[in-house]
């Protein structure tokens, strides 16, 4: 199963855009596709008895119909199914370590506290060693729009595999990366948003970030010379300012620190998680 990538199956509606979109990917990559169940926790309003034998086979009805689906969306792929007895966010975590990435289905913008406050989500985007992409209820097309949209962060290595998976993704599925930086004046707390800005010293500014992403996006250029790239430079708060941006992507990709604590998730990753129109890719920077 190394290098495949993996759907975490929970039985509910929310499963199908992650098998949709799972399998897309696998297709346009060459990978396999795993799909991935825990029977020990299903959710509970299932109307389902609570003997383990019944939820067993609940759970490898869930599974067949994925594989189905995902077969009949692309039959030349290689599926495989796993139901365990492992806890979903164990599963999943101990899968993300021989995967190319994982994807998850969430349940829209309107269930913020079921998917990610306390859920199995939010603690396998905290923990998992491969990227994972969250896909919306409504997402039913995946890559149906022209761009890849990744928040481009200082220079660093911590970056390298951020960008290395929207180049990646952007040459699999023959479209753009639109390379995003958002940057604000020194002096945060005196800027005035409403009040003229000196031209000369927010124009020098302005120069010096485009410069700045030139140079980081340089070795990605060459590494992907068939991947059209737009370099997004604006003024303003990151979240708000990726959030524009992605407004008609098919996919945005931010980074997250390894090993976070107390919260598993940045503010930053926590905002476009819950407001982005588009399915997200949270990468770990190693």
């Amino acid at each position: 199963m190394g290098g495949s990538v993996v759907v975490g199956l929970d039985g509910t509606g929310n499963s199908v855009p992650a098998v949709r979109w799972g399998a897309e990917e696998a297709a346009a990559r060459g990978l396999s596709l795993h799909l991935l169940h825990s029977w020990t926790s299903q959710p509970l309003n299932r109307p389902i008895a609570r003997e383990a034998a019944n939820k067993k086979r609940y759970g490898a009805e869930v599974l067949a119909s994925a594989e189905a689906m995902a077969l009949e969306l692309h039959p030349d792929i290689s599926v495989t199914a796993e139901q365990v007895s492992e806890q979903a966010v164990d599963a999943l975590v101990d899968h993300s370590g021989q995967a190319t990435l994982m994807v998850l289905g969430s349940r829209g913008h309107g269930a913020i506290a079921g998917f990610l406050l306390g859920s199995v989500s939010l603690h396998v985007l905290g923990r998992a060693a491969c990227p994972v992409v969250t896909v919306r209820e409504e997402e039913a097309i995946a890559y149906g729009r022209p761009e890849v949209v990744v928040g481009v962060q200082e220079p660093g290595t911590q970056g390298e595999a951020v960008l290395d998976f929207a180049f990646a993704a952007a040459e699999a599925h023959r479209t753009s990366v639109r390379a995003v930086r958002a940057w604000e004046p020194l002096d945060v707390g005196r800027y005035v948003p409403t009040a003229p800005a000196d031209p000369p010293e927010e124009d020098q500014s302005a120069v010096g970030e485009e410069k700045m992403l030139t140079g980081i996006l340089a070795p990605w250029r060459a590494k992907y010379p068939g991947v059209h790239v737009v370099e997004h430079v604006q003024r303003g708060r990151v979240a708000p300012v990726l959030l524009g941006a992605c407004s008609q992507a098919s996919l945005l990709v931010v980074g997250r620190r390894m090993q976070r604590t107390p919260m598993l998730l940045g503010p930053i990753v926590f905002a476009v998680l819950h407001h982005s129109f588009c399915p997200v890719a949270v990468v770990p920077r190693i």
